[in-house]
């Protein structure tokens, strides 16, 4: 008797139920459901009701216990194994949903909505596939993408927010990754792996003390994250290595910090923004030890890294002005300059353009074979030298070609002398003040053999080449021996 009268009341509670359901309130729906099943614990259909209910509220999780025991109680409740499975697939559990639309399909091969929620359930199961594949490649937006696709069939999976969240932060879109990590903290503050991406983000962005403190928090909500195990490992391995090798530097041990900073980029390729500095730490000792081509390549790893990070273009400027390679520091000198207008960057920049400006014009010092130190009794030998071996009579019997180009070699040599022998010349040479003026030293106002006749005393003495190549004479006199010996 009593049992009949629960399960008239129970029935009255579903209609209720059902009434609100219709109108969409789901929250009071629920309420109805509860009674419902509270007199009446044995009837699959009220928790099959409630599973909808639940569903409609996003409680999926919920829903699935209660579209579990609807199907515990009759095995052969159709709409119990469906929701089943929609509550998998919305939880991204691709393969149990899957054996739920199934099992539908056994009993009614022609269901459309088992046959297209299990089609759902396969596309599900190939982006995880495609995601696996693009993480493993270290083809992050392609995870993204694929994540983006399986939300939208699997739209309360933690999991597949996680990943996409971590990829995000790994491609350096913090704030993006940040949301998805704060929409799962609030519903749920104790998750791990959202509390891993919290930090993950800060580790990224080189904040390694803060990423350590939500690391520790993960691990205390769950001992066994191993992806929060290994970042914080990580991190504070990064920063002791970071921080040994700017020791070693302060202590002038280049050797050993450029060690260090080797070892420091092992750790962790994906954080990106720590790297760039390593590489740019590295290449400033690596400059101290003159691997400058070493410390070049560095900048560039660094730059690719983080093309805003101003302190390697001026590191790998430095390293190009230091190797004469004046077109590339000029180029890295003009980045520096429209990213941060100051008066030294413009300095810089000015500085490299006239080196590149005096690189281009004929190096006279090159001409004559002495250093940029040279002393004036040095450049007079040199000329003495230099003139001597390139004076067209001693290749008289030269052919045409070789007679031109000794020529020229003997102008050249004529005029690299009357600039480095006039010291308010070489002045306005070494200053680069001749390239202001006229773009170069004007060859129009001397002759070379006037130069040679003045250097070597022309009055009468002169100079007989002879022909045998190599060998020549001269009979000078005594003014012109006087001069030789200069």
């Amino acid at each position: 008797e009593s049992r009949h009268h629960d399960s008239t009341h129970a029935e009255g509670f579903k209609e209720q139920g059902n009434a609100l359901y219709s109108k969409k309130d789901y929250s009071e729906a629920f309420n109805y459901y509860t009674k419902a099943i509270d007199t009446c614990p044995k009837n699959a259909s009220y928790y099959g009701n409630r599973a909808a209910t639940l569903m409609m509220l996003c409680r999926f999780r919920e829903a699935l216990e209660d579209s579990q025991q609807a199907v515990r109680l009759d095995d052969c409740f159709m709409k119990g194994h469906l929701r089943e499975g929609k509550c998998h697939l919305s939880l991204g559990n691709a393969m149990a949903a899957s054996r739920c639309f199934e099992k539908v399909l056994e009993m009614e091969p022609c269901n459309k909505e088992a046959q297209q929620e299990n089609k759902n359930a396969a596309t599900l199961l190939e982006y995880e596939r495609m995601a696996d594949f693009g993480f493993e490649k270290r083809d992050f937006r392609k995870v993204v993408y694929c994540m983006d696709r399986a939300l939208a069939l699997a739209s309360a999976c933690h999991r597949f927010k996680i990943l996409k969240a971590e990829c995000l932060a790994l491609l350096g879109r913090y704030p993006e990754a940040q949301s998805v990590a704060s929409d799962i903290l609030r519903m749920d503050s104790t998750n791990a792996d959202a509390l891993y991406v919290r930090g993950l983000c800060l580790y990224y962005e080189d904040c390694i003390d803060k990423a350590v403190q939500f690391f520790v928090q993960a691990l205390r909500m769950a001992p066994d994250h191993e992806k929060a195990r290994l970042a914080c490992r990580n991190a504070k391995a990064l920063k002791a290595k970071k921080e040994e090798g700017n020791q070693a530097f302060k202590n002038n041990n280049y050797e050993a910090a450029y060690q260090l900073y080797s070892e420091a980029l092992m750790i962790d390729p994906n954080n990106i923004k720590t790297n760039a500095k390593l590489y740019c730490n590295r290449a400033t000792a690596g400059a101290k030890l003159k691997k400058l081509n070493q410390a070049i390549e560095d900048c560039t790893s660094a730059i690719k890294l983080d093309d805003t990070y101003i302190k390697a273009y001026l590191r790998r400027a430095q390293c190009y002005m230091d190797t004469e390679q004046y077109e590339e520091a000029v180029r890295d000198y003009e980045k520096v300059y429209q990213t941060e207008k100051t008066s030294d960057h413009k300095h810089l920049l000015k500085t490299a353009q006239l080196q590149l400006k005096k690189s281009k014009r004929k190096d006279y010092y090159k001409v004559l074979g002495v250093g940029k130190n040279a002393t004036e009794d040095e450049i007079k030998k040199a000329y003495r030298k230099r003139a001597l071996m390139h004076h067209p009579d001693r290749h008289s019997a030269a052919t045409l070609e070789v007679q031109k180009e000794e020529e020229k070699k003997f102008k050249e040599v004529g005029e690299a002398f009357t600039v480095l022998s006039d010291p308010k010349k070489k002045i306005r040479y070494d200053n680069g003040h001749d390239l202001d003026d006229d773009g170069g030293f004007d060859g129009g106002d001397f002759d070379a053999n006037n130069i040679f006749r003045a250097f070597f005393g022309g009055h009468g003495g002169g100079f007989s080449f002879d022909s045998s190549p190599g060998m020549f004479t001269f009979f000078q006199s005594q003014t012109s021996s006087c001069l030789l010996k200069c």
